[in-house]
């Protein structure tokens, strides 16, 4: 669920494309049918999605979904793999900004979140990443809780898994374990289509050439990722996008009599339950921008906050649970304190780095042109239309990922720590491929030592959140990426690249010395687009965290969270909680 705005716009005319699902959701909260609803899930993007399907599997739970964006049927950016660019700066998107970063020389960056059925799993980059496995071991570890452990873990990898064959059939042998995959879950999940024998060949060739941190990893999924190896991405043998709204709500799943859906609803506040002991919240507030009239709508089990790492904590703020201080001051009653609420905020920058290529020197295929030809375009959506093929069934021709380490007698390591969970996880991710003509090799800190928050400015819950991620705060993320950066350029440098790559294009082709890399980067990170833990996780009874290891909010009674406010990949932490509601609320 990676980088979705490496890829320029792409200006096409679609014709022909049919709706995906036929089962209608409601789309407004007055066309809802009065119903005792046992959970509310507010939120229907990748965890809420989840959650709605695995909980109606038990035909006595009434289950309602609130989704604030609209519909992902027919929604032709979302369905289209290659069209996944053009849902930026739609309707199909928050349109979140964030604060002017002092890592960023002062910039203010996009920060692109799923407003659509299906949230940000509607309209990603589709990279499928499990992590390594001590991330999920740190995590059962920190928490106190075994069941989130890789071994643990790998039970809802398989729930959630449908490897099928590249929708160009080709031979997938030697480029994944099968050993390690899972072909009877929800979310199909392929090798990469339309392999470019040039390019990939040459990208492989390199790894075996280099060795060490781009040594061939044959499967970057088993738990162990260190390596360079071939991209999964959540794309079905169709050619068509499997996002969490598709895979998870199905028509079959839709046509459960137990389970409502609305969109283009929004929530405002989850507020307290009446007539019950201590602290229970098992109520939400639901208010148009347009009126001061509200909806509140109860559940008798409980209500689900799966609104991501920017809604959920915004939702939290403006129903009182927060920091006292910083509520008093914005005129919102305090319901719970809480300061652990909204920090914490973590995510990944991303540097784009892009080497040209000698004319004729390497065969790039018949789509060479592709983002810049409007004839071609139309010849690759004629071609997707026709039978889900072609060069639209990717996001991007970018075949490759290697996940690298700063090596262990590093003097950043020695300075300021390491932030990874072991010596099997990497502090980048590098992300290899074709773009416009150029060879790319963009690092992206997966291991950030930086931290950053997310506040509330007043008491509209309709004003934008004041997002900040806190870029480079910590010099270990300046000097970690710097070494991406390096280690980037050596990858062009491998034998195999000789009369090939000719040198380094873009912003980075004249920063010779660190410090004008450094300003490089300062001025061009993008965001990754994987903000998380704005309501972390940690043990039962301890002083900070907002949830317990069992996902429900600490000192309430009622409320789960259930999304990536927590942690990703968010697949896995809903599988694993429908397993918990299901088992807590047995009959």
């Amino acid at each position: 669920m990676k980088t979705q705005n490496l890829m320029s716009f792409r200006l096409v005319v679609v014709v022909g494309l049919a709706s995906i699902g036929l089962c209608a959701v409601y789309g407004t909260i007055q066309d809802v049918p009065s119903v005792k609803w046992d959970f509310i899930i507010v939120g229907g993007g990748t965890a809420g999605s989840v959650l709605a399907s695995r909980l109606t599997e038990n035909p006595n739970f009434n289950v309602l979904v609130i989704e604030a964006g609209p519909t992902n049927e027919g929604v032709k950016e979302s369905i289209i793999p290659g069209l996944v660019s053009r849902a930026a700066s739609s309707r199909y998107d928050w349109n979140f900004t964030t604060v002017p970063q002092q890592g960023l020389n002062g910039h203010s960056i996009t920060l692109e979140r799923g407003h659509i059925l299906g949230g940000s799993s509607s309209v990603n980059g589709m990279v499928y990443t499990r992590g390594p496995a001590s991330d999920y071991d740190r995590l059962a570890r920190v928490s106190g809780d075994s069941g989130w452990s890789w071994n643990n873990i790998r039970l809802y990898l398989k729930k959630n898994e449908k490897l099928e064959p590249p929708a160009d059939n080709h031979d997938v042998e030697g480029e994944f374990d099968p050993t390690v995959h899972s072909s009877t879950g929800k979310v199909a999940v392929t090798l990469p289509n339309n392999l470019s024998p040039a390019i990939d060949i040459a990208t492989v060739q390199a790894s075996k050439e280099l060795g060490g941190n781009f040594r061939f990893n044959l499967d970057m999924n088993s738990g162990r990722p260190l390596g360079l190896g071939w991209l999964q991405s959540t794309v079905g043998h169709d050619g068509t996008r499997s996002s969490s709204a598709t895979s998870y709500l199905d028509i079959k799943t839709k046509a459960r009599t137990n389970l409502h859906i609305v969109t283009d609803t929004f929530v405002t506040r989850v507020l307290k339950t009446s007539g019950t002991k201590g602290l229970t919240i098992r109520s939400v507030e639901i208010r148009s921008p347009n009126t001061s009239d509200t909806v509140i709508l109860t559940a008798s089990k409980e209500v689900i906050l799966a609104g991501g790492s920017i809604g959920t904590p915004h939702i939290l703020l403006h129903s009182g649970i927060g920091d006292q201080s910083d509520l008093k001051a914005l005129n919102i009653e305090l319901t719970l304190h809480n300061p652990s609420v909204g920090k914490n905020l973590t995510d990944h920058p991303l540097i784009f780095v892009a080497f040209s290529l000698a004319p004729g020197s390497i065969d790039l295929g018949p789509w060479e042109n592709l983002d810049n030809d409007p004839t071609l375009q139309a010849q690759a959506l004629a071609l997707w239309n026709k039978n889900r093929t072609g060069p639209y069934v990717e996001y991007a021709p970018t075949h490759h990922i290697a996940w690298l380490r700063l090596p262990d007698n590093s003097s950043i390591i020695k300075q300021f720590g390491d932030p990874s969970s072991s010596r099997e996880s990497g502090h980048i991710e590098i992300i290899h491929g074709m773009f416009e003509g150029t060879y790319t090799a963009s690092p992206i800190l997966v291991s950030p030592a930086s931290r950053g928050s997310l506040t509330i400015g007043s008491n509209n819950p309709f004003d934008n959140p004041l997002i900040d991620p806190g870029y480079y705060t910590s010099s270990f993320d300046i000097l970690a990426i710097r070494e991406g950066i390096k280690n980037a350029i050596k990858f062009s440098e491998a034998p195999v690249w000789k009369n090939i790559i000719t040198g380094l294009v873009g912003p980075l082709a004249n920063a010779s010395t660190d410090a004008e890399i450094d300003a490089a980067i300062r001025n061009n990170t993008r965001s990754a687009l994987h903000p998380v833990g704005t309501a972390a996780m940690s043990p039962k009874n301890a002083s900070w965290g907002v949830v317990d290891p069992d996902l429900l909010v600490k000192h309430v009674s009622g409320l789960r969270i259930v999304d990536a406010s927590i942690l990703v990949p968010v697949y896995m932490i809903a599988e694993r909680a429908a397993d918990m509601i299901k088992s807590k609320w047995h009959d």
